[in-house]
């Protein structure tokens, strides 16, 4: 039997693990059997780079600590070489960088993974890892309020190339100058 003291690392440990899921806004699960060092060493510079926090807990201790933060159902999924990668600011990014290395390496696979409190699936994770990164939407807005402006823009200029005069400006009438002090 193990000693109080191990007991309480472990318990600190889950614990630990516990909040780091509580303050994540996604994470995915994955089996990483099949992957070589090389293989991992680039995925996990990926997922470093992104701000993803990728790490191989115990089975036993991840199935503790997601029963502490609300996830008890992912413990269904934590069978064979599971690891676990969680991201507290981006949620795509998680999905999107593993999704990446499951379809180069054969034996590399998405398990499941959770989003704002909600358990995903497989194919969940790899819908969500569909979806264009934070920059990409931000960019496509911009480009969606942008067109009808320059559309406008194109049909007032139109109007005033076929009537070759510009439409006319309202004009404030000019200010008196002030009344001389007494």
């Amino acid at each position: 039997m193990p000693s109080a003291t191990i007991l309480e690392q472990k318990k600190a440990a889950t614990e630990a693990l516990a909040n780091k899921i509580r303050e994540s806004v996604s994470g995915v699960l994955v089996s990483y059997a099949g992957i070589n060092v090389e293989q991992d060493t680039a995925l996990r510079k990926a997922l470093r780079e992104a701000g993803v926090e990728y790490k191989v807990y115990k089975n036993s201790m991840t199935e503790l600590a997601f029963k502490e933060a609300g996830y008890a159902d992912l413990a269904k999924y934590l069978t064979g070489m599971t690891a676990l990668a969680t991201s507290r600011e981006d949620a795509i990014a998680p999905s999107k960088i593993l999704k990446e290395y499951a379809d180069k390496i054969e034996f590399f696979e998405i398990k499941a993974g959770f989003l704002d409190g909600e358990i995903l699936d497989k194919d969940s994770v790899l819908q969500l890892a569909a979806i264009p990164n934070k920059e990409t939407l931000v960019c496509k807005i911009m480009l969606g309020i942008q067109n009808p402006l320059y559309k406008l823009a194109y049909a007032l200029q139109a109007i005033i190339d076929k009537s070759g005069e510009a439409p006319a400006e309202e004009t404030a009438p000019a200010e008196e100058p002030a009344a001389a002090a007494e």
